[in-house]
């Protein structure tokens, strides 16, 4: 499903920065471009000339945002940007557009941040005690203040005294007048990676697939726990300042968030999805089907997978419409199930009096599923087997990814076999974990499975404003 269905999950935010290039905004722009799946709502670049910090972000695409004046006075050699789909449903406000821009009495500062802190609420709490003044609802902020306030010699060491107080996920680029640093959460949940463009110039980004844009050449991932500083000599210096901890990246990549051209810790996205789909058609075969038909977009590698398992052939009988945007208005009049309709439409000369396999990433809700079902039901479909390319997703993830509560998770109150009903499929199915695992890697470590196991790899802080958050302690 692309990422305006409300029945799916949103990831936070992408990230990707350049250091000694005399392009570096230009190029900093070409990678949020590769990485605009990561996030749809805001965008923004931030380089440095001179000591002065150049700032431009807005609502939007990428493209929208950025025009040819606007990256034109965004000189320098070294910039960071960032592109945000909203975590919290009432956030969406022009003061929370990254990277964030702040004077400090150590020079200048800008920071732009994929993920979610467990413990934002308490140390904003403790930072507003002491005098900070918050601009923003965005966790980023705290990590800002925290550094701001250290009084450590260098602004790596000051980072690091920061993320030392922080718990939660982060893929996060800092920036000041000499140098970029990189850092990733000592469990890895969110990827990050380092490139090279050229002889000096490096690279940050989330995804390998926005280093394939700017012909940069990949390095390595960033490991977890990993804080990388480059500057300002142009040099590379690497440590890792926390306690080790258990791998936990997040496997949703694999199955939906990331492009299907990255690599994530070295897995190929577009093959473990490929993977899924043919590990789905053997636990979950439909012997008398015609067709496999993905939901576009990020169901199609599945489909492609269980087609070629299966021996079923392989259909677009949904078309996707691609220019869609975020602030398409519905009309007044009432036409059912128009929200779905504007984005995908079925092809009934392609359906009609078929067996249908339809393939498609997760079920949050299920309200979308339903309509799809539906949709594919009323182009004539003679009968439509829903298999899912994940398990059920049972529980909210806390650590960057936009999820309803518990309550609203279809998998947390209902059987397959009711979820059968509730989207009205003649037969529902989904991937095991076991059977994820082996067709991402292999095996069953590394990896953050919370949405569908429970199992949170962060402790979570009690606290009276968000009750759900302590109660996952005691389930």
């Amino acid at each position: 499903m692309d990422l305006h269905h409300q029945d799916h999950f949103h990831d936070e935010c992408g990230v990707f920065g350049v250091f000694n290039h005399a392009e570096a905004a230009n190029l900093v722009y070409l990678g949020l471009y590769a990485l605009q799946h990561r996030g749809q709502e805001s965008a923004g670049i931030v380089s440095v000339d001179e000591r002065m910090f150049l700032t431009t972000r807005g609502q939007g695409l990428v493209a929208d945002v950025f025009r040819r004046n606007e990256l034109d006075g965004l000189k320098g050699n070294q910039a960071i940007g960032h592109v945000r789909y909203s975590t919290s449903g009432g956030s969406s406000n022009a003061r929370n557009r990254q990277p964030l821009v702040v004077d400090t009495a150590h020079g200048g500062m800008a920071m732009a941040h994929n993920g979610n802190l467990v413990n934002a609420v308490e140390m904003r709490r403790a930072l507003e005690r002491r005098g900070s003044i918050f601009q923003s609802t965005m966790d980023t902020e705290v990590i800002v203040h925290l550094t701001a306030l250290s009084r450590r010699k260098t602004f790596a060491e000051r980072l690091v005294e920061a993320l030392g107080q922080v718990q939660g996920s982060y893929a996060l680029l800092a920036m000041n007048e000499q140098c970029i640093i990189g850092a990733r959460d000592p469990h890895g949940l969110r990827p990050l990676v380092l490139g090279r463009v050229g002889d000096g110039s490096y690279v940050f980004s989330s995804e390998t697939c926005a280093l394939n844009l700017i012909e940069a050449e990949f390095v390595r991932d960033v490991e977890p726990g990993e804080v990388v500083v480059i500057g300002p000599d142009g040099g590379l210096e690497s440590f890792f300042p926390f306690p080790r901890q258990k791998r936990c990246l997040c496997i949703f990549e694999y199955i939906y968030f990331a492009r299907p051209d990255s690599n994530i810790d070295g897995v190929n996205v577009y093959a473990s999805r490929k993977r899924i789909g043919m590990r789905l058609a053997e636990e979950h075969p439909v012997p008398d089907a015609d067709l496999v038909i993905p939901v576009p977009d990020s169901g199609v590698p599945a489909a492609l997978g269980f087609a070629y398992a299966s021996g079923i052939p392989f259909e677009l009988g949904i078309i996707r419409n691609h220019y869609v945007g975020r602030t398409f208005i519905e009309p007044q009049q009432a036409i059912r199930h128009f929200g779905v309709k504007i984005k995908l439409n079925a092809n009934p000369d392609m359906i009609k009096g078929k067996n249908i396999v339809l393939v498609d990433d997760s079920i949050v809700r299920g309200t979308t599923s339903r309509k799809i079902v539906k949709m594919v039901r009323a182009a004539g479909a003679k009968s439509v087997h829903l298999r899912i390319s994940s398990p059920p997703t049972t529980h909210p993830c806390y650590y960057g990814i936009d999820t309803p509560t518990q309550s609203e998770l279809l998998a947390s109150s209902h059987s397959v076999e009711e979820m059968r009903t509730y989207v009205t499929a003649d037969s529902l199915a989904f991937l095991s974990l076991e059977g994820m695992y082996a067709a991402v890697s292999g095996h069953g470590n590394g990896y953050c499975d919370a949405c569908f196991s429970g199992r949170y790899p962060i402790p979570f802080p009690r606290h009276e404003e968000h009750p759900q958050l302590s109660l996952l302690q005691e389930t």
